[in-house]
């Protein structure tokens, strides 16, 4: 017997095994019997031609090989939400007892039959459906939400739903499931490839408590995303990744809630759509992995300067994509409240072959900067990095017109546009000495010896001693080295220093692992060692 085809079988998603697909045609086939569907496939190598069969094209596909025809009996149309539910969480009603069946239950060799079963088990499964507040059908072939207000009637409790990865055609099926959860938070419907809105709707209710959305792989267009915002007055965090959205649109009197943004997997036209959501004022969180852009600007504000674009945002991740400029970096400074950055395999960071120093550059020309790649920067890792650039680029000030006499430190546009931060550090540390700024010598043992005062602080009696140590030496061997000086063991030992040219400072040197050179000593300065 054939099976039969839904009414509505054009455009609905179906799955064939393991592979997931969506009709596009519906009817015969020349010299072939009976009903065929046509099928265009997520993966085209499932396909076997683009929609056409000896010279006639029953469909089109995007892939010159991602269609076929299959039977409608090979074709899994899917689940009402409930049913997934029950058969997800062991609730369907399904009993096997022994090799019984309903009420019949074998005990021994007897079958006793008990009455009245049904209506308590069912009052059971009821309790349990009640009970579940986050629930994920993830792969159950959900495809409609089922009879009208059957949702409600038996999961009021629901907060939580994932529905990723079903056979969903269109956004009405998920609002229809939604509009019976009263109290919705989470709801994930990512790898749906459906159907949206493309003009304004009658606002719905059904996301009026919605924070988290996710529409990862459902092919939904920025435009819609507006459209369908309008449904979203409290969401916080909205995820929209690998979705083919080339360019935005100013989301006005829409998304204002918005703490986080995912657009990772979409190649944006330019930098310069970034603009276009630089006016969400509670945005926190920005991810732009591997979006393709080339280069980030913010006009409204000189170097120097904070832009009055992403007032609010705290987290961004720029990674995997094309920036080849260190401009980039300056302009991230602008932003007010940057605290996190994520920019790993970019161009520009090939520009620098000590992965250190590369580290130490963003870490100096991003001034709020607390992260970076997910490590948090240490204030003695930051003080480092600014002091290591300010000797780096210290030839290129005074060439550019800087200098040591404040009246006479004028450095060029040029030179400030490519370092904006270099005139803060100098004020912040002092302009760079004569002697820091000499050109690099060959790195013989004796260039990297560092001549340093050891001196005991809480130890009157203790007479300071002057030692020659490797620059590269690590403070966990300094520690062993003063245990043969000092008797005391290194575990005990907590040192520090100040530096011969900032009087009155003083740095911990509070990791065992890292170089004397990481917290930028010199020659001069003083260790001080207590325990």
């Amino acid at each position: 017997m054939a099976a039969a085809v839904p009414p509505d079988a054009l455009g609905r998603r179906v799955c064939c095994g393991t592979d997931y697909g969506t009709v596009r045609y519906v009817g015969s086939v020349s010299r072939t019997a009976g009903i065929w569907l046509g099928v265009e496939w997520d993966d085209p190598q499932r396909g076997k031609h683009d929609g056409s069969y000896e010279g006639t094209q029953y469909f089109k596909c995007r892939h010159p090989k991602g269609g076929s025809f299959i039977r409608p009996n090979k074709a899994n149309f899917g689940v009402d939400f409930l049913t997934a539910v029950k058969d997800r969480y062991g609730l369907n009603g399904k009993q096997d007892v022994q090799g019984g069946t309903g009420n019949a239950v074998m005990i021994g060799t007897k079958t006793v039959e008990f009455i009245g079963m049904d209506s308590v088990a069912e009052q059971q499964r009821q309790v349990q459906l009640d009970k579940l507040v986050d629930i994920s059908v993830r792969e159950c072939a959900v495809s409609r939400a089922g009879q009208e207000e059957e949702i409600s009637r038996t999961c009021a409790n629901m907060r939580h739903i994932n529905l990723s990865k079903n056979l969903i055609s269109s956004w009405e099926t998920v609002v229809a499931i939604a509009s019976q959860v009263q109290n919705l938070e989470t709801l994930n419907v990512s790898e749906n490839k459906m159907r949206f809105p493309s003009t304004s709707t009658l606002t719905s209710s059904a996301f009026s408590n919605l924070k988290v959305l996710a529409l990862n792989q459902t092919e939904i267009t920025w435009t819609e995303v507006l459209l369908c915002a309008q449904g979203w007055p409290v969401l916080e965090e909205l995820y929209l990744s690998a979705n083919n959205i080339p360019v935005l649109e100013r989301p006005d009197n829409v998304l204002q809630t918005l703490k986080l943004l995912d657009l990772s997997d979409n190649q944006l036209l330019d930098g310069n759509q970034l603009h276009l959501i630089a006016q969400l004022p509670r945005l926190e969180q920005l991810i732009l992995r591997n979006t393709g852009i080339s280069y980030i600007h913010f006009p409204d504000a000189g170097f120097g300067c904070k832009t009055k674009m992403f007032p609010s945002l705290k987290r961004l991740a720029i990674n995997d994509n094309k920036i080849s400029q260190w401009s980039c970096i300056n302009e991230l400074d602008k932003l007010p409240s940057l605290q996190a950055l994520q920019c790993s395999n970019n161009p520009f960071m090939d520009s620098e072959k000590n992965p250190e120093t590369l580290i130490q550059l963003i870490i100096a020309k991003i001034s709020q900067l607390e992260f970076l790649n997910n490590c948090e920067i240490l204030p003695a890792e930051r003080r480092g990095a600014e002091l290591d650039y300010r000797k780096i680029f210290g030839k290129d000030w005074l060439e550019a017109g800087g200098h040591w006499d404040p009246e006479k430190n004028k450095p060029s546009e040029e030179f400030l546009a490519a370092h904006p931060r270099y005139q803060t550090l100098c004020l912040k540390y002092g302009a760079p000495e004569e002697g820091e700024l000499k050109g690099q010598q060959p790195l013989t043992l004796k260039n990297q010896l560092l001549t340093l005062t050891i001196k005991c602080p809480e130890k009157p009696d203790q007479k300071p001693v002057e030692k020659k140590l490797p620059e590269s030496m690590t403070i966990q061997k300094v520690k062993g080295l003063l245990y043969r000086l000092l008797k005391i063991p290194g575990s005990e030992l907590k040192l520090s220093y100040q530096s011969s040219k900032l009087e009155g400072k003083e740095v911990e040197l509070d990791n065992d692992l890292k170089p004397l050179q990481f917290y930028s000593i010199e020659s001069g300065d003083c260790v001080l060692v207590r325990w």
